[in-house]
């Protein structure tokens, strides 16, 4: 096996599936609707992408936005409670279909949730349903050779969120000296309030 042409060939098919999302009008709704949020900015997922919809809300937060993340499993036992009027929640699943995360939407709605943005795959997904703004990551092919791991598809889901987030702070117009004040220790909390490399 030649290790360093199966590295490159996985390198390739993430960032070429990276290079065909599409930015659609949905991607600005999205932004659109964070900005607009009067209650809370929530996000989640479960499993791999619960871990991006985590990181997410780590670099919403980090950029100006307080935002938090619901595990859907520890939803179903309570901390749905998390959830509250005029709440707007991000779900990351790229099947559509997981079943934590759609009964967490499902009676996330019954406690006031405002806005349910899905950042999803499958065209045929219980999500896109109960979405009002789906961003779509279109279809992917994972370069694993079981077809089975996600790789691309959240490698996807990564840079959808990151797009998603940096936008949203040039439209509130964050500042170096805003970001600096949410990071007080470390090289880019120095960086931000010193403007020196």
């Amino acid at each position: 096996m030649d290790i360093k042409k199966c590295i490159a060939a996985v390198l390739a098919k993430e960032a070429a599936a990276i290079a065909e999302v599409h930015v659609t009008d949905a991607f600005e709704q999205a932004v659109r609707a964070m900005q607009a949020c009067t209650g809370k900015i929530l996000t989640t997922g479960m499993g791999k992408a619960g871990h991006i919809a985590r990181k997410f809300a780590a670099t919403l937060c980090s950029t100006g936005t307080p935002a938090a993340y619901v595990h859907p499993g520890e939803a179903a036992h309570g901390d749905l409670g998390l959830v509250a009027l005029n709440d707007c929640i991000i779900a990351f699943s790229t099947s559509g279909k997981t079943n934590e995360v759609i009964e967490m939407l499902e009676l996330g709605r019954h406690l006031g949730l405002q806005t349910i943005i899905g950042i999803t795959s499958h065209p045929d997904s219980r999500l896109r349903e109960l979405a009002d703004i789906i961003v779509d990551m279109g279809i992917i092919e994972e370069p694993c050779p079981l077809g089975l791991t996600p790789s691309a598809s959240i490698a996807v889901m990564l840079a959808i969120s990151d797009a998603l987030a940096l936008t949203l702070m040039q439209v509130k117009g964050i500042s170096a000296h805003d970001f600096g004040l949410r990071h007080h220790g470390g090289y880019l909390g120095r960086r931000a309030r010193t403007n020196n490399e």
